[in-house]
């Protein structure tokens, strides 16, 4: 491309919190060439580079000028646009007024032996720096922050202050204004390291000269150093680092110019449940812990300083009294905490709130006991299991009291299981309190044991139909009680452990407690409501294993509640589909022939007497059918159903084959739709096939 410059664009802020920085990278990449684009500049390729205080675009190949432009549109036909004396009308004055012409201008053309008026306008080049301050404003505000601020006496609004703007085409500044300033040639670098101001030439050096002041520019160059500087410590030391993504992510946009380095606290503190002391590293100081060559915790961290390395040792020492001040908080907690049993603190669960409507976490635990003795009771669980589920439905919530769950949260149900441990509580109880949370997200895993499994099921149904019942269902986007999670994670328990509970009985159980303890509902509409709730849930689920949407809606037109039910009956029919295409694209032929043909109202019961040898086979083989595909049906053998019904493809083909159902004779007609009626019965239970033959 000819007579071209390189675009250079930096927005410079106070700093960015670390996942709204990555969300407006990703928008950067958008936006640029979508606002360039929008006005014609032409452009080549768009590069972002972000850190926690700047965002920049260079954009390669900007054209000095736009591109003139020829504008054509089509008009009315000539013959409503003209009247018979060639005047205009109101149709071709209103189009040409529309397009910003005279209607003198308008053109005629002959298209197809149809002449129709046309609206010719001409774009005339325009120069592209005149046009980038308006472009690039336009780019500052299209970005979407969860939060923004105000700052100083201007109306913008952004994440953060924005301190400095740099624009350039080549060397010429192009002068953006925002929030009070003006574009110029001057950045900034590393707060401490080089704060500047650097002026940039060009557009091509800004990158090199932030680069050049400490700043490392992109989160995967960011990345790449930390790891390096992980591995180095772990070669190092011996030890391995844990690195969870999410903090990962946030320490590598907390930073300009990361350094690792390697931080120690006393041995004391590992006598600490080893997860509260992650917690105060990883969630609230943002270090990484390392592990020893058996996975046991060491008293050794990483910190990814911003600073100066050449400071490191007074860097290092600030972090380790930050850690010495949490941890001697983490163990005064835990230490005393333990000076009482965990029933002990379930009496203040009273303290408190779990939903307004629906009381305190001491009721919610009055709700889940109850609701996991039905459980107990309908899988038919045995006594001593019982007992302990029972016991740990009524200590689940305990440690939410407790001093160090207060002081480090995420560790809820964790602490429970040191504290039931402590206290002499069985085993099982205590797993089952740890990991009744369980699954937490997509992928978690599921509890161990039938104890937290039962306990995690009843909490979690407890929170649906509660919040459900006082209307705050899940809306839209918005799901502030992660209803949806919880669902999924129903889902993901009766699924994987097989229960012989009911999903829709636990939720009568459940809607039953609420009713008892006095909250007041419209019980059919809120258990609909409910239900929907988790066939949605499985329905989204199942697509996403690749389950088509004709299947699922084919099982779920039979009736069906049971969202554990729908997804094997749904896998079962894809399987069996996939497997034999052809034949069960002829049976859903052949049933909606049949279900478009038949008349309920007839009924089904049709004279054998008068049957034909064809009709008579069909009618055998409908019989055996419906046996195999009840039995079937009562074991759970989905597949098996499904093979009873494949088996009726061959007869049911011979029928309408060689019998004409809309017999003139309406007695013979009659018989034959009586029999159509009771073969499209056969279905009713297993699919309406009638969805797998849309097309």
């Amino acid at each position: 491309m000819s007579d071209t410059a390189t675009l250079a664009f930096e927005i410079g802020t106070e700093e960015i919190p670390a996942f709204d920085l990555k969300r407006a990278t990703e928008q950067l990449a958008e936006l640029v060439p979508a606002a360039l684009d929008a006005v014609r500049i032409p452009h080549g390729e768009v590069a972002i580079y972000t850190s926690p205080r700047r965002l920049i675009a260079i954009v390669a190949d900007v054209a000095a000028r736009t591109e003139a432009l020829e504008e054509v549109f089509r008009g009315p036909a000539a013959k409503i646009a003209f009247d018979d004396a060639g005047n205009p009308t109101k149709a071709a004055i209103g189009f040409a007024r529309g397009k910003g012409l005279d209607v003198d201008a308008l053109e005629r053309c002959d298209e197809n032996g149809t002449e129709y008026v046309y609206a010719v306008r001409q774009v005339p080049s325009q120069d592209v720096a005149a046009l980038l301050p308006e472009v690039l404003r336009g780019v500052i505000d299209g970005i979407s922050w969860p939060k923004s601020c105000r700052w100083g006496t201007t109306t913008e609004m952004f994440s953060r202050p924005v301190r400095w703007l740099v624009a350039l085409l080549g060397d010429t500044v192009i002068p953006v204004e925002y929030a009070g300033l003006t574009a110029d040639r001057e950045t900034r670098g590393h707060r401490f390291l080089a704060p500047g101001p650097h002026t940039v030439a060009s557009a091509d050096d800004l990158v090199s000269v932030v680069k050049g002041a400490f700043v490392v520019p992109t989160q995967e160059a960011r990345e790449a150093v930390i790891r390096k500087g992980v591995a180095a410590i772990e070669a190092a030391t011996g030890f391995t680092a844990d690195l969870p993504a999410k903090t990962l992510t946030e320490v590598i946009n907390l930073s300009e110019y990361p350094t690792p380095m390697v931080g120690t606290f006393d041995e004391e503190f590992l006598k600490v449940p080893e997860e509260i002391i992650v917690d105060a590293m990883l969630m609230h100081q943002r270090y990484f812990p390392l592990y020893d060559d058996k996975g046991k915790l060491t008293n050794k961290f990483i910190i990814v300083s911003n600073g100066d390395p050449a400071h490191e040792a007074t860097i290092v020492d600030g972090n380790e009294r930050v850690v010495a001040a949490r941890l001697y908080d983490a163990k005064f907690f835990y230490d005393e905490d333990l000076k009482m049993p965990l029933s002990a603190y379930v009496d203040r669960l009273d303290e408190v709130v779990f939903q307004e409507a629906l009381g305190t976490m001491r009721d919610k635990t009055a709700r889940v006991v109850k609701l996991s003795a039905r459980i107990t009771s309908a899988a038919g669980i045995e006594a001593a299991e019982m007992r302990d589920i029972a016991r740990s439905a009524y200590l689940a919530k305990a440690d939410l009291v407790t001093s160090a769950v207060i002081e480090f949260t995420s560790v809820q149900g964790i602490m429970g299981s040191y504290y039931a441990a402590a206290a002499g509580e069985a085993p099982r109880v205590a797993r089952a309190i740890a990991e009744h949370y369980r699954p937490r997200f997509s992928g978690d895993a599921i509890p161990t044991d039938i104890i937290g499994q039962v306990v995690a099921l009843s909490d979690k149904i407890d929170t649906i139909c509660g919040l459900f019942a006082v209307g705050q269902a899940p809306t839209g986007s918005s799901d502030p009680f992660a209803l949806r999670r919880a669902a999924l994670g129903v889902l993901a328990i009766l699924e994987e452990t097989g229960l012989p509970i009911s999903l829709v009985e636990t939720i009568d159980g459940s809607l039953i407690i609420y009713r008892e303890a006095g909250l007041q509902f419209d019980n059919a509409e809120v258990r609909r409501e409910i239900i929907d709730f988790f066939i949605t849930r499985e329905k989204v689920a199942l697509r996403d294993a690749g389950v088509k949407a004709d299947t699922i809606d084919a099982v779920l037109a039979c009736g069906i509640e049971e969202p554990i039910v729908l997804a094997r009956r749904a896998r079962a029919l894809e399987a069996a589909r996939t497997e034999n295409p052809q034949v069960f694209d002829d049976l859903a032929t052949a049933f909606a022939r049949a279900n478009n043909l038949r008349e309920i109202g007839l009924g089904t019961g049709y004279k054998k007497a008068e049957l034909t040898a064809v009709e008579t086979a069909l009618a055998e083989a409908v019989a055996t059918a419906e046996g195999n595909v009840a039995a079937a049906l009562a074991d759970d053998r989905y597949a098996d159903a499904l093979v009873a019904l494949a088996a009726l493809r061959a007869p049911v083909d011979e029928f309408f084959d060689t019998t004409m159902v809309m017999d003139e004779d309406p007695e013979v007609r009659a018989n034959r739709l009586k029999l159509l009626n009771r073969f499209a019965n056969v279905f009713a239970h297993v699919a309406d096939f009638s969805q797998m033959a849309k097309k």
